[in-house]
């Protein structure tokens, strides 16, 4: 909970004050009381206004002014609501480097399953769209309403040929239409072992991302020991490790997160988070009535209770 005029819940300063000023008083009655010879018959006479229930009134006195304070406070609650028509796309890498098996059963297949796994945590209403690539965007589906669209080109892709993810990523914001301010809120997630190695610089990518306010969230997927078969049949295997590095520039400078993940349940798991945070946005909802009404009806039991449980003669 948050407010909006804060200043006002310096009148919460009140209530201790009160406090202190009631126990005062009661003490310097104390100091100056009468004592008269009969009394135990007084105090028999006196024993119902003792009673715990005199004390209500002053009780829901101080709740009502709790209540009014944070009232002209205007408090707001946050909560969790679906985002209408968003749209994101899943760019995923499918170069040589993705058949690597240190991710099992390789770094492709463990991208496939945590990208449908995405797109399972997004409401029905968001857009999805998909770009693969490898020595270039050769798979590309702009964001739609019908899922499967998307799940085709993720499910299609063989490992294969160079990274360039700077041009899936300029294709990316091209079909998200980042130039035109009135586009609906969007995002990118790109799925890459992160060795950009062809195509334009994906830092200048990033920029125009951020310029566009379309943030790309990154996950780098493999191990530093990730390796390939050498063609050569005696040959050493081939080094294919991750470049996390880069894929946090891409985050850090588009607006984005950036994560890392070396086993497919770390994959999945990310990839089930980005779909639950993308899928809705959070917002604001004034509470103030509430505090107002609370309030209200703690004066009229503050009122109530102080005429019934108050001292009387007889």
């Amino acid at each position: 909970m948050n407010f909006a005029s804060p200043l006002w819940l310096a009148a919460l300063a009140v209530i201790p004050i009160v406090v202190a000023a009631s126990v005062a008083a009661r003490r310097r009655a104390r100091r100056y009381a009468v004592r008269f010879p009969a009394v135990s018959t007084l105090r028999l006479a006196a024993a119902g206004g003792r009673s715990w229930r005199r004390h209500l009134p002053a009780v829901f006195a101080l709740a009502a002014i709790t209540a009014l304070a944070l009232a002209l406070a205007r408090p707001r609650v946050s909560y969790s609501a679906p985002v209408d028509k968003a749209s994101v796309i899943l760019v995923t890498d499918h170069s040589g480097s993705m058949a690597a098996t240190d991710v099992e059963p390789t770094r492709l297949a463990a991208a496939e399953r945590a990208a449908n796994t995405f797109i399972d945590q997004l409401p029905a209403s968001a857009l999805v769209g998909a770009v693969a690539f490898s020595s270039s965007p050769d798979a590309v589906q702009a964001p739609s309403a019908n899922h499967a669209l998307a799940r085709a080109i993720i499910d299609g892709q063989t490992a294969g040929g160079a990274t360039d993810t700077g041009d899936a990523l300029e294709l990316a914001l091209q079909l998200l239409h980042g130039a035109d301010a009135k586009h609906p809120p969007s995002a990118i997630v790109l799925l890459s072992d992160g060795a950009a190695n062809a195509g334009v610089d994906v830092t200048t990518v990033a920029r125009q991302a951020a310029h566009d306010k379309i943030p790309i969230d990154t996950v780098a997927l493999g191990t530093p020991d990730g390796t390939l078969p050498n063609p050569e049949p005696f040959g050493a295997p081939i080094a294919v490790p991750p470049d996390p590095q880069l894929m946090q520039e891409i985050a850090q400078l588009s607006g984005g997160r950036s994560f890392d993940a070396q086993d497919t349940g770390t994959l999945s798991s990310i990839y089930r988070q980005l779909g639950r945070q993308l899928g809705s946005v959070t917002r604001k909802r004034d509470v103030t009535a509430e505090f107002a009404i609370g309030g209200l009806v703690f004066l009229l039991f503050a009122g109530a209770t102080s005429t019934r449980f108050s001292a009387r003669l007889p």
